[in-house]
Formats: C-alpha cells, structure tokens, sequence
C-alpha cells in the first residue's frame, strides 16, 4: 500500500506488488486516471504486506480516511489516528443540523 502526494497537493492511496514499477508508470502517466492528471507525483508513505489482499484490504482502508488521518500516517504521529478516528465517530453520532 503506498501514498502518492500529487502536483495539486492532493494524495492518491494505492496498492501493488512492484512499488519501483508502479511509481514509474505513475510518473510516465500510465498510472491511474487520478495521477495522470496531477503529475508529477511523489512517493510520501508505503507499507510492504506479504499477501496481495492484506495490502489491498488496507488501501482502501486509508482512502476512506480524510487528509487529516492521512497526514497523521504519513508524518507517523500513530498516537493522534485514534484520535482522528474518534472525532470521525463522533461527527456521525450528531444529529443533523436542522
């Protein structure tokens, strides 16, 4: 699983099995739709997995978090993700404004 911080600031979350290749066809725009169109790209964070599925599992984990836990991850402030995570809880627990 790998972080990619894009030209516009944004991160693009993915998996694979070769990160030296797939960072390299990111940068020669044969990447995702998403990172062709904010090239150049730059590798920021990855975490190395022994099964495919647990590498995919996590992807999509950390692409449902908000740039916030993301930052958190990729700077390694551990400590505040379950901070963050609670702060998501808590914003679904309130009831919509009215």
């Amino acid at each position: 699983m790998y972080i990619l911080l894009c030209a516009d600031g944004s991160f693009y979350t993915g998996s694979t099995n070769n990160l030296q290749i797939r960072i390299a066809q990111h940068q020669a725009g044969e990447g995702a739709n998403y990172t062709r169109k904010r090239l150049p790209v730059e590798l920021v964070y990855y975490e190395e997995f022994d099964r495919v599925s647990d590498a995919f599992y996590r992807e999509k984990q950390v692409q449902g978090w908000r740039r916030e836990k993301k930052l958190a991850l990729i700077e390694g402030r551990h400590e505040e993700l379950k901070e963050l995570a609670k702060k998501k809880w808590l914003r679904q627990a309130q009831p919509p404004a009215q």
